[in-house]
């Protein structure tokens, strides 16, 4: 079996702790490891399973790529960047063709978004070797979850005879959802899907043509780079942003369901996780540096300081550094139009924390003026920046911890804890560190523009 995860997206109804390029998918919101390093863990208890594909948008890469490594628990992994993102459909067809593409034997392929809890994972096992087995007998399959309370956030699927699916629903209003329950006819459609690529591409090539054929020219004029390949930006650009479901599913007529109960939520948003989490006798769900006096059925989250609350109830609160959301729980849909008006005001708070990651490390921004700020720079061990320069802004950097490799100009040295070196704009420079501990440093930036573009890359490890 081939797992397909899809790891795009950027699960805008969880800010501010979700941003455009700190997405859904790399937080820890149950447990120690991210929603995308659970479903790795899950998927690599299966029987006979090949190491996963996974497809991300290019700005997340380095990211994900991280974070697969960090379990250790796959030697080879492939990482499909997506050049735009064009929804669900382009990104699963052009999965398919990749892995036939590089393999003459016919494979399930596991589809799995990368931001879902599942509970159960032996139920969970179960469903898969059912859904397999409808796969190799030429069906697109899904899974289907069984409800337990009018949920109005998820689209629904009847059921048919058999295994088969009469039809897919959209999106119900209460009292519809409702009736859906009490009838038990109906599951929730969980975005999961188990089908042979042969099957799949038949498929799309028949409902969905342009789909096909965008993607087939974008899949074979991609480029490998690494562990990476990239889907030809120019070719995909052009492709139909659309669904699978949409594109394939619903007009389909070899769709079935495996009714699938196994403790499965998409975290769509902060409800969705206070109905998952553990909770305190109040009905909380509190983390941080949090005190409550008469609260009850709240999500209280403190990344970097107190929060106190008192006399609130069904109320969400999250704080980050530079950020702080206070709702209604039941408004907590309504937390994306937030993010939309930040988008249109082009704010900074919707794409990234004031933690930025990056392939070698982090950089955090303790102070931003207009003329000047100040960063906390991490480096991991063996790492290295690039080999570039500013034209605008002087750094001054002191190390805190760890030793630092240091080209300056036409000088290369080390610097130990507590020693520091001046880089005049327009010179030349590179940090990295040797060592095997993490580097950490202080840098302090003056001039004129302090934009992140104000960087010209001579080399770089990382092909940016």
């Amino acid at each position: 079996m081939q797992p397909v995860i899809l790891a795009g997206g950027t699960g805008s109804r969880l800010w501010p702790l979700s941003r455009e390029l700190y997405p859904k998918q790399v937080l820890s919101l149950i447990g120690g490891h991210s929603l995308l390093q659970n479903t790795l863990l899950r998927v690599s208890a299966l029987p006979d399973v090949l190491p996963p594909i996974i497809v991300v948008g290019e700005e997340h890469r380095f990211m994900i790529q991280t974070q697969v490594e960090e379990l250790g628990i796959f030697p080879t992994f492939s990482l499909l960047l997506e050049p735009v993102g064009k929804n669900t459909a382009p990104a699963i067809c052009g999965a398919a063709q990749y892995s036939v593409r590089n393999s003459n034997d016919e494979k399930v392929l596991l589809v799995l978004p990368a931001d879902h809890l599942i509970r159960d994972d032996l139920a969970f096992a179960d469903a898969v070797l059912a859904a397999e087995k409808l796969a190799l007998q030429g069906m697109l399959v899904t899974f289907g979850i069984t409800p337990d309370h009018p949920e109005t956030g998820y689209g629904y699927i009847l059921k048919g005879e058999g295994s088969r699916v009469e039809r897919f629903v959209e999106k119900p209003d209460y009292e519809t959802a409702r009736r859906y329950l009490q009838s038990g006819e109906y599951l929730w459609n969980s975005g999961m899907f188990a089908f042979t690529a042969s099957a799949l591409l038949e498929e799309i090539k028949l409902y969905s043509s342009d789909i096909y054929t965008v993607m087939e020219q974008a899949v074979a004029g991609g480029k490998q780079d690494g562990i990476f390949y990239r889907f030809n930006g120019e070719i995909m650009a052009n492709c139909e942003s659309q669904s699978i479901d949409y594109a394939v599913m619903e007009k389909t007529k070899n769709a079935a369901v495996v009714e699938a109960d196994i403790g499965w939520s998409d975290i769509g948003s902060w409800r969705a996780l206070w109905q998952v989490a553990e909770k305190d006798e109040q009905g909380n769900v509190t983390s941080g540096d949090v005190l409550l006096e008469d609260v009850s059925n709240s999500l209280i989250k403190a990344e970097h300081t107190l929060v106190a609350a008192v006399g609130l109830q069904d109320t969400m609160i999250v704080e980050t550094a530079d950020a702080v959301l206070v709702a209604p729980m039941d408004r907590s849909q309504d937390v994306k139009k937030i993010v939309a008006r930040l988008k249109k005001e082009k704010r900074g708070e919707f794409q990234i924390h004031k933690t930025v990651y990056r392939p070698w490390g982090s950089y955090t921004t303790l102070e931003m003026h207009s003329r000047f700020q100040i960063k906390r720079i991490t480096v991991k061990p063996g790492a290295k920046l690039s080999l570039q320069m500013h034209h605008h802004r002087h750094e001054h950097w002191v190390v805190v911890t760890g030793t630092a490799r240091i080209v300056n100009g036409e000088k290369s040295f080390l610097l130990h804890e507590n020693q520091s070196t001046y880089i005049p704009g327009g010179t030349m420079h590179r940090l990295e560190n040797p060592g095997v501990i993490p580097l950490e440093l202080i840098e302090i930036q003056i001039g004129s523009y302090l934009g992140e573009d104000d960087i010209v890359r001579f080399d770089d490890e990382y092909g940016r």
